[in-house]
């Protein structure tokens, strides 16, 4: 059987020998860019309630969290390997020692073998990396920085905060310490043409990144996007354009990149567009569908260097 791209459930099956589930975390952090830090409000998409799990509340201790979160994964998926996934907001965003507390209780719980991070590349520097380096010589630890786009004209639209090159900094400076790299991308956004996009699968894939989450745009509720949505609307992907789209990336991607995730989701109560009425793995199946229909695979017509090819499923 051939997997047609490198997804992050069999990668990380080979590292462990078993499947490896997140827990997701809400640590109570806040962001840059909504305290005044930076700027208020957040980027013009963002409402994470759309993708916290009801489950994952500051108002319970981390510990409590990881213990409802490893027995509800136990029960339906016979779960015995976990990531502790520090998700909402910057999960770097707090004084050293708040975070080395933070880490160290989720890390506490013996079938917890690493961190995944969820943060922004412009609140990371030395000496967090430097308790993160310490981490991973026993722990599997992940910092995924969203940075959303390559274009300084579209990271300004999104009321992002931060530039391409603070991006790149980041990922430089991580990678130097020997933790893993993830990445969050954004494509569909209405300041980028599509072969704009396309053109980030080139450039994302000269990055050496470990791992990335391709997310198509949504328009949420309560949030500026969705009010200049409304004022005058733009473009989102249909779910048929949206299949060739991702497949079309994929192809131009580095074949060593692991992909966690190939689109979002969001509640239907709380997306206004694009509403495709299909559930997760209904999107990922024809995902799959039309890679095998256009017979290619993750990689196909990467520019780089490497011997390209489909990947085995062990």
């Amino acid at each position: 059987m051939t997997q047609r791209y490198n997804a992050f459930g069999q990668y990380m099956k080979k590292q462990f020998g078993t499947n490896v589930y997140k827990v997701n975390i809400d640590a109570g952090f806040t962001c840059p860019n909504r305290d005044g830090s930076l700027g208020f409000g957040g980027c013009i998409y963002c409402n994470n309630d759309s993708f916290r799990p009801s489950s994952c509340k500051p108002s319970m201790s981390v510990k409590e969290q990881i213990t409802n979160g490893i027995a509800y994964l136990s029960r339906r998926y016979k779960a015995s390997k976990f990531l502790a996934y520090f998700q909402p907001y910057s999960n770097t965003y707090a004084p050293v020692e708040e975070l080395e507390s933070l880490y160290k209780e989720a890390l506490q719980e013996p079938s917890v073998i690493g961190l995944a991070i969820g943060t922004r590349p412009d609140c990371i520097d030395s000496e967090k990396l430097a308790l993160l380096e310490s981490l991973a010589k026993k722990h599997f630890i992940l910092v995924e920085y969203g940075f959303q786009s390559i274009y300084d004209k579209t990271l300004r639209f999104i009321n992002r905060g931060h530039d391409y090159k603070t991006f790149l900094d980041a990922v430089s400076l991580t990678k130097s310490k020997g933790i893993f790299v993830g990445a969050h991308l954004i494509v569909g956004f209405p300041t980028e043409t599509r072969e704009e996009t396309l053109n980030m699968a080139d450039e994302v894939s000269g990055l050496h990144l470990d791992f990335l989450k391709i997310h198509q745009l949504q328009v949420v509720k309560d949030t500026p996007l969705a009010q200049m949505y409304k004022e005058n609307p733009f473009h989102t992907f249909e779910y048929e354009e949206y299949l060739d789209f991702v497949v079309d990336f994929i192809e131009r991607l580095s074949p060593d990149i692991v992909l966690q995730r190939l689109f979002a989701t969001t509640p239907d109560d709380m997306l206004i567009a694009p509403r495709w009425d299909r559930s997760r793995h209904q999107i990922t199946n024809d995902i799959q569908q039309r890679f095998i229909e256009r017979d290619t695979f993750q990689g196909k017509k990467y520019k780089g260097q490497g011997v390209i090819a489909p990947l085995s499923v062990l």
